[in-house]
């Protein structure tokens, strides 16, 4: 297994030149707007983050050898637009920490931050626009469209069982979707037929399901100190992820789980109790053993694109997903 270090590096030494340059291209944006304004995406630009879509982004141009200059608004326009759906779904869930650092609702008010949200969305459309690839524009927008419809699904989850592939159809909709975008856009800008593009979304589809399968893993089994937030967060809103089904698929009379489904309020003590169950289950590692799937199946995809520094460091950014342990 290679270390969290030892990938980022290798996968940076490729990038290097070019995140400095999307960076500028995300900052650039709010220049003669209000001073809040401009404070405010200032602070969400430097609250951390991996950087990792855009780097999948300009991973899968190079390997593909798409325009450079398109390549670098587009990286900007994905993140600008991850970013905005981070705002809102901090204030959904009225989250005060990311990333050890103070949200935007934790220091400004709900309207206040929805506008720079809307903000952030319409300038993450102009830069995908300055591509002047209509077809990016098409897929950006239908991303879009199915980040919001799954996150207004998960408000309203019915009664509050979910199946695994109504579990999947999910993580799609609010991560997925976005690193097939990516990788889409990416193959789109290149001098490559319809076939490679496809199979290069296909790719960022796979990643994008096991990352989000790792977060929920993550969320089980990292200290609270570490996710910026308390332990099984989703379980607490009632969010069942991918661990939990597994732990009701083999404990379907669990009491603590029933409790939980139920919508009723509950003491601490049975939460903490339920994610005991869980984490002491092998429902942790089955959900493991699903992003490693999703990984596989990506790495084969990989393969039969060009050989170059650029795929084995998409190769690397792959294991990296399931290695990683934040």
């Amino acid at each position: 297994m290679v270390s969290n270090q030892v990938m980022s590096d290798y996968i940076m030494d490729l990038v290097q030149d070019q995140l400095p340059l999307v960076e500028t291209r995300m900052r650039s944006i709010s220049i003669d707007h209000n001073t809040e304004l401009e404070a405010a995406i200032d602070h969400l630009l430097s609250s951390g983050g991996k950087r990792i879509r855009p780097t999948v982004t300009l991973l899968s141009g190079g390997m593909l050898d798409s325009d450079e200059h398109k390549l670098i608004t587009l990286a900007a326009a994905i993140e600008m637009l991850h970013t905005a759906t981070l705002v809102h779904d901090d204030l959904i869930d009225g989250a005060l920490l990311r990333r050890g650092i103070s949200t935007l609702n934790a220091r400004w008010s709900p309207a206040a931050t929805v506008l720079t949200g809307d903000f952030m969305f319409a300038r993450a459309a102009k830069l995908a626009a300055e591509t002047e690839n209509v077809q990016i524009i098409q897929q950006f927008a239908d991303t879009l469209a199915t980040i919001v419809n799954g996150e207004i699904d998960q408000m309203f989850p019915g009664d509050g069982q979910i199946s695994i592939e109504e579990y999947e159809k999910r993580i799609f909709a609010k991560t997925a979707s976005l690193f097939e975008l990516a990788t889409r856009a990416a193959g789109l800008l290149s001098p490559v037929d319809s076939d490679v593009v496809n199979d290069l979304a296909l790719f960022g589809y796979d990643i994008g399901m096991a990352f989000q399968i790792i977060d929920d893993v993550l969320d089980f089994t990292s200290e609270q100190s570490t996710v910026g937030k308390p332990v099984a967060s989703d379980l607490r809103q009632g969010i069942i992820t991918l661990p939990a089904i597994y732990f009701i698929e083999q404990n379907p009379e669990d009491k603590d789980m029933a409790h939980i489904l139920s919508g009723n309020h509950y003491e601490e003590s049975v939460m903490d109790r339920l994610v005991a169950s869980i984490c002491e289950s092998g429902a942790v590692d089955q959900s493991l053993s699903k992003a490693q799937e999703f990984i596989e199946n990506s790495l084969i995809i990989l393969s039969d694109m060009p050989d170059n520094a650029q795929r084995d460091a998409l190769e690397q950014l792959a294991k990296y997903v399931v290695d990683r342990t934040s």
